[in-house]
């Protein structure tokens, strides 16, 4: 048996992706059109590389919601930079992985309102944006670990963790790289 062959079939049932851009419904669509046909393939296991800087905080959770309940396992990666709502869809990876060089950023909703809206309407907005927070500290809590310095962080500014940050809370199972093997085809999502 060639080695290439060897690497395949130690491999079977693997599948490498690639997901950037951001969290809206766009990739909603892509990551459900990518799973079914993950699904069709017999995917048993997904390497996603996530590069993304955030986006809408329902998009988020609704991927996140959709990837961790697979009865695929999703493993996740950040190479460069995770930041925002997109932390939390790097969360529903089962194993999860950081480059050296990676970084998290973390923070909480933000949004705007329009010159001279009513009281009512602002008031309409911060509802959503303490419900929005709500749901992503309950996934943060779920999966790290932060310290309570990295919570009065997170409750005034944006936090900022390294790999070994990252690491170190639990938020990554380690430090490595995403390496797919020679021979397999990476698929951008």
């Amino acid at each position: 048996m060639s080695q290439d062959q060897q690497i395949l079939d130690e491999h079977a049932g693997q599948a490498w992706f690639t997901l950037s851009g951001d969290v809206n419904s766009d990739m909603v669509r892509r990551v459900f059109d990518a799973v079914a046909d993950m699904t069709e393939d017999r995917i048993t296991t997904a390497h996603i590389l996530i590069q993304s800087n955030g986006g809408y905080v329902s998009d988020g959770i609704c991927l996140y919601n959709y990837l961790s309940k697979l009865p695929i396992k999703i493993v996740t990666y950040n190479a460069g930079a995770v930041a925002s709502i997109a932390v939390i869809l790097f969360l529903a990876g089962e194993e999860r992985y950081a480059s050296e060089t990676a970084r998290f950023m973390v923070h909480k909703s933000h949004a705007s309102a329009p010159h001279g809206a009513r009281p009512d309407a602002l008031r309409i907005i911060v509802e959503g944006l303490q419900a929005d927070d709500a749901r992503t500290e309950q996934i943060l809590r779920e999966h790290v670990q932060l310290s309570e310095e990295h919570w009065r962080t997170h409750a005034y500014s944006d936090l900022h963790l390294t790999a070994s940050d990252a690491r170190d809370v639990g938020m990554v199972s380690g430090i490595k790289d995403f390496v797919p093997p020679r021979g397999q085809r990476v698929t951008n999502i």
